[in-house]
């Protein structure tokens, strides 16, 4: 069983930085395709961010290009997302994800198809 547990969320004034990290368990990360999403308050959950395997690629959503870097390092099981410049509308729970098929595509994949989820951080941008 993979587990992912996402840390560090919390309280930034706009324009701030805040960085996410997913340790991984249960399965090794260069094994997985990883993955950042997240969800507003009556928002459905969207893809922000997804790396393949090896950290050769990434994807990002186009609100958060040029502010948003996902990076992972397979040594500490642990991807990371590295938020600056961040405004209120980044507001929201931000999730890793994991796919169990590390060579899947890189591209905007629907939630669904992602097999495995963590829990879940809060990040709140004040204006």
């Amino acid at each position: 069983q993979v587990q992912l547990v996402e840390s560090g969320g919390g309280l930034a004034q706009a324009g701030g930085s805040l960085r996410l990290s997913c340790v991984v368990s249960g399965r090794p990360l260069n094994r997985l395709a990883m993955a950042w999403f997240r969800q507003g308050p009556g928002k459905e959950r969207d893809l922000v961010a997804a790396i393949t395997w090896n950290g050769g690629s990434s994807l990002y959503e186009e609100s958060v290009k040029g502010r948003f870097t996902i990076a992972r390092d397979n040594t500490r099981n642990t991807v990371f997302l590295e938020m600056n410049s961040l405004k209120p509308e980044d507001t929201a729970v931000y999730h890793c994800a994991a796919d169990l098929d590390r060579y899947v595509p890189l591209e905007n994949r629907d939630p669904a198809e992602y097999d495995y989820w963590g829990q879940g951080t809060q990040v709140t941008v004040s204006s």
